[in-house]
């Protein structure tokens, strides 16, 4: 039996559709358009990696990343942001992000800050949200404050006017920049200032930027480079990454996390016990994958022919905005379960209701009125799917 602080929690995103639509039938060839699941090629070259290291699943994996592979790591991030990490001291290799995401509130974040002195340790979660924020801090024992990311705040969270109370508990804030779902990017300045409430209110920074290397124009600033930019405490801040969006790698469930040295020994001595390293040929291929930028520019000139064609269909849309970055549009609508099963029925196109991402905070769910639209599949199917949904939705 689940502990009574996980008695509430909403169904997962995607069994929660599936129950939604089950009763109805599609009225077209099915489409779906929900999961953020990258549809173009990974590299090709990756299969003979794995094949040539093929001996090394006989062995156990190296738990924190081989060290040719947490090299291959800080040269990257070197090469994209401009920050010197020590591969022994400042890294670790993950199963996936989300592995990483929920073990560092496992090894870092307190039930009670500072002990019971200023009472249960808070997690800012933006609004809507990935879901395993949540239960991460349920799973501590903290309590998840969830901070409403809407159009009045660019889609990010405000962090301004937070009570004092509230602050003083704050033990993580979680970010995701490129947001999910809205395709927002935090800037410099953002970054500084979250930073700089981090300090004086002593509280760690998970950056979740997974899609950090999917943008249309500038590459969005990471949290690395501002904290070092600001001089702040090493242990302030923690990145994810992840293959996963950026070679289209999913199945390889290969990313890191880098941050300071005693928040990293901690994480690798929670993985020592409860974690999954991954298997040894795998991180051969994720070295060789991060050494490599070639496949990542192609990538990045097929999202943004996406971007553009989703402009042209969408783009006079009252309310349309056009992501920065990510792979995914954030479409208004009246009620986005209505939207989804109209949808659905009339033309076999599957989206997610915006709902399922958000969480009722301040009175509502930030996520209702809209429907999250992954572009990932090829562009033809993908500009398909849109003037469906374009169609059906808005005519």
């Amino acid at each position: 039996m689940f502990p009574e602080r996980f008695s509430n929690l909403p169904a997962y995103a995607f069994p929660r559709l599936r129950s939604l639509l089950d009763s109805y039938q599609p009225g077209g060839e099915a489409m779906r358009m929900t999961i953020g699941e990258p549809g173009h090629d990974f590299p090709p070259w990756i299969m003979d990696i794995i094949a040539r290291h093929a001996d090394g699943f006989g062995t156990y994996p190296v738990n924190e990343g081989m060290p040719g592979l947490r090299a291959a790591i800080c040269d990257w991030v070197e090469r994209r942001y401009a920050v010197t990490l020590d591969p022994d001291a400042n890294v670790m290799a993950l199963n996936g992000t989300r592995e990483g995401l929920y073990n560092a509130m496992m090894a870092l974040c307190p039930e009670y800050k500072n002990g019971r002195k200023n009472g249960q340790s808070v997690v800012l979660i933006p609004n809507p949200f990935y879901q395993v924020y949540m239960v991460a801090a349920l799973s501590v024992g903290a309590e998840p404050v969830f901070m409403n990311a809407t159009r009045d705040t660019g889609y990010l969270p405000d962090f301004n006017g937070l009570s004092e109370d509230i602050l003083n508990r704050t033990a993580v804030v979680y970010l995701c920049s490129p947001s999910n779902p809205q395709g927002a990017v935090a800037r410099r300045d953002y970054w500084a200032g979250l930073i700089g409430l981090a300090e004086k209110y002593d509280f760690r920074i998970f950056a979740d930027e997974c899609y950090a290397e999917i943008y249309r124009d500038a590459p969005p600033t990471g949290v690395l480079e501002v904290a070092r930019d600001l001089g702040a405490d090493p242990e302030r801040v923690l990145s994810f990454h992840s293959l996963s969006k950026r070679s289209n790698l999913p199945g390889l469930r290969s990313g890191f996390v880098a941050g300071g040295p005693e928040s990293i020994r901690r994480i690798k001595e929670l993985r020592n016990y409860a974690g999954s390293p991954l298997p040894m040929p795998l991180q051969h291929a994720a070295k060789a994958v991060w050494e490599d930028e070639a496949h990542v520019v192609e990538n990045r000139a097929l999202y943004a022919q996406k971007y553009a064609r989703a402009d042209e269909i969408m783009g006079n849309l009252p309310g349309y905005h056009s992501p920065e970055a990510g792979f995914f549009l954030w479409l208004p609508v009246e009620d986005g379960e209505a939207a989804t099963i109209k949808l659905w029925q009339e033309t076999g196109v599957m989206v997610l209701p915006g709902a399922y991402l958000g969480h009722k905070a301040g009175g509502v769910n930030p996520g209702k009125g809209y429907i999250r639209v992954a572009m990932v599949a090829p562009f033809e199917e993908m500009a398909e799917g849109l003037i469906k949904l374009r169609g059906c939705l808005f005519a």
